[in-house]
């Protein structure tokens, strides 16, 4: 097992954001979490990535505790085991989050140089492999404002591969492109799911997740209501809550 989180607990002043969430990701495999807005999805993948940290629960990721809960508050790892959790750890955000500053090359290269100490050569040639595998080898010199939404976020997935994560996380990589560039951004994440990259992903795209998940969970009011199989929760759910919001989505 990858990823194990047990019963997760978030609050923001004297709201809860997440209700005792617990998760299972396996390598290899791909989970897509659905449901409204506001009803906890990103503050999960915000929590499992450091960026949040949870009131109470645990996390593992890739055999090493992340966080525990010991007499009732919740106690994170010493500074060097969270800084390897986080070497495990990609996260590809919904806007991108590129250098604008920097060109495309050196958003990648950089990333790479800073937090492996990898040789600038080898970063580079890494970089070259992944702008060509992303149908992007003639953009390297090229900076963000220069690029659409889709070759942008294109790049930050580069980004986030060179790192060699174990896990990649994926909150709504879609959500800010045009509907005519969401296409592409949905074909490099099938692919990677080809390749057995293990992800967790953060999605709007109902007939996508159906597609690429090997399970999918719905959230509703920071819970987890209902998961199971693509074919499972899409075709046969007997859940009032999950059929409700699936009714929207006439495409699947």
């Amino acid at each position: 097992m990858l990823l194990l989180a047990e019963n997760i607990q978030k609050r923001f002043d004297s709201e809860n954001v997440l209700e005792d969430i617990s998760l299972e990701v396996n390598e290899g495999e791909v989970v897509v979490i659905i449901g409204p807005s506001g009803s906890g999805k990103s503050t999960l993948l915000r929590c499992l990535t450091q960026l949040e940290q949870v009131n109470s629960g645990r996390i593992e990721i890739n055999g090493k505790l992340m966080v525990d809960t010991v007499d009732g508050r919740a106690v994170y790892a010493d500074s060097k085991t969270l800084h390897e959790i986080l070497l495990d750890v990609g996260l590809v955000f919904q806007n991108f989050n590129l250098f604008p500053h920097y060109s495309v090359m050196k958003n990648i290269v950089d990333a790479q140089v800073n937090v492996l100490k990898r040789d600038k050569e080898e970063a580079r040639t890494i970089a070259m492999e992944l702008l060509k595998k992303m149908n992007l080898s003639d953009r390297g010199d090229a900076y963000p404002c220069e690029l659409s939404g889709g070759q942008q976020q294109r790049i930050a997935i580069s980004r986030a591969l060179a790192l060699n994560p174990k896990i990649l996380f994926f909150d709504e990589p879609t959500s800010a492109l045009d509907p005519e560039l969401t296409g592409e951004i949905l074909k490099v994440i099938r692919n990677l799911a080809n390749e057995n990259m293990t992800m967790v992903i953060v999605t709007h795209e109902m007939a996508f997740a159906k597609e690429v998940a090997d399970r999918v969970i719905f959230m509703d009011n920071g819970l987890v209501v209902e998961q199971g199989t693509p074919e499972e929760l899409f075709g046969n759910t007997v859940n009032q809550r999950t059929k409700e919001f699936l009714q929207r989505y006439s495409d699947i």
